[in-house]
């Protein structure tokens, strides 16, 4: 059962509590991204990176929702409260993401995994993406870290901007962002730039973002809005619909040469409208668990496995990479030896992928959840003396 109650339009600002069936998306944004990352080659479809834009989307909806509400809170402070609304923000983000994605890359610059050791600087400053961006380059075991690059590259202007914004603006400078990610990725593909420039790097991924921002603002301030546009969950359907049709056109489609020699079948289809296509999905789907979803999706969004996944799905992100990833992890890596030496004693287990699959996942929930436990929830407890 949901915890917000639809308001009325003379009802007063609304609380920001914690809306359930969000956790359960956050769970099969992360299933998608394992999903993707553990079975490439044998499943070809762009599930990895509708998961990632999920994600995107949903940080859009929150990030809005927290600083939109943090702003009329404050509103007759001196200086409208600005010191004091950033201040919370960043504490409180600080205090959810920093620990466990320091403490990761310190324990692998300890290990001497290469990639950390060779850069580890845009690492540490959330620059991973830019560094793919600069150099044309993958990143190996840290590749994934590019979507967390930027949330925080997001994170540093949005702010600033929604709090300058007029609230009757925020639907056009959301609308701005959109259009705006979406030609930017035009113009680098008319370019014939690599294709990951345009995957990869903040301005692009403002689509996603923007929609979230729309999103919030209807919660906040046009409930009735949104009800009339989410209560129908019709409209995932037909974005699900959308994000195929992309897919399939992008088969069908010529591919378009990467002037690096980057592999892969891309076009417009792939590099400029898969990202929309994809965060509509997210738009719809989050729109709706907000409301709140009824019957089997209740059931799949609500049962306490979805529901500690999306939990602990911030460690499950992060750590998966470093479990196993299709297209970097070397046969001398610790979890393929470790399965070889499984194996050796129990040779069945090599009938079926789907074994293999079942230890990748365990080891990574075994991980995430002592990281759950032991870190992240101790640290963010202290978020509570932080409040908006």
């Amino acid at each position: 059962m949901q915890t917000n109650a639809p308001m009325t339009a003379t009802a007063a600002r609304p609380a920001l509590n914690h809306l359930r069936q969000l956790d359960g998306v956050r769970f099969l944004a992360v299933a998608l991204v394992l999903f993707d990352h553990w079975m490439a080659g044998r499943i070809e479809l762009p599930l990895g990176a509708l998961g990632v834009t999920i994600f995107f989307v949903l940080s859009g909806f929150l990030i809005t929702r927290i600083l939109l509400s943090s702003k009329d809170k404050l509103k007759d402070k001196p200086n409208g409260g600005l010191g004091k609304y950033l201040k919370i923000f960043y504490i409180r983000r600080t205090i959810r993401i920093f620990p466990i994605y320091y403490l990761v890359l310190f324990v692998l610059y300890a290990v001497n995994e290469p990639p950390v050791r060779q850069t580890f600087g845009w690492l540490a400053l959330y620059a991973t993406n830019l560094y793919m961006a600069y150099y044309s380059v993958w990143m190996g075991t840290v590749d994934h870290l590019w979507s967390l690059a930027v949330e925080e590259q997001f994170y540093l202007f949005f702010p600033l901007l929604l709090f300058f914004v007029p609230r009757r603006w925020v639907p056009l400078t959301a609308t701005l962002m959109i259009v705006g990610a979406v030609a930017m990725r035009y113009v680098l593909y008319r370019a014939r730039l690599p294709w990951f420039i345009g995957y990869v790097t903040m301005p692009a991924c403002l689509d996603s973002f923007g929609l979230g921002t729309i999103m919030a603002f209807w919660w906040l301030y046009q409930r009735e809005r949104f009800q009339q546009v989410f209560q129908n969950s019709v409209w995932i359907w037909i974005s699900i619909l959308l994000f195929a049709t992309v897919v399939i056109y992008t088969k069908i489609l010529p591919a378009i040469p990467d002037p690096q020699g980057w592999s892969g079948h891309h076009n417009i289809m792939s590099d400029v409208w898969e990202r929309l296509a994809a965060s509509l999905i997210g738009f719809f789907l989050i729109g709706r668990a907000v409301l709140g979803f009824g019957g089997p999706m209740k059931w799949l969004l609500e049962n306490p496995v979805s529901q500690y996944m999306g939990k602990i799905s911030y460690g499950l992100y992060l750590y998966h990479n470093f479990v196993f990833n299709v297209y970097h992890t070397r046969p001398t890596h610790f979890t393929l030896r470790a399965w070889r030496r499984i194996t050796d004693i129990l040779p069945f287990l090599n009938s079926s992928y789907f074994f293999p699959f079942c230890f990748y996942l365990s080891l990574t929930l075994l991980i995430a959840t002592l990281s759950w436990y032991l870190v992240e929830r101790p640290i963010n407890n202290l978020k509570d003396r932080f409040s908006y």
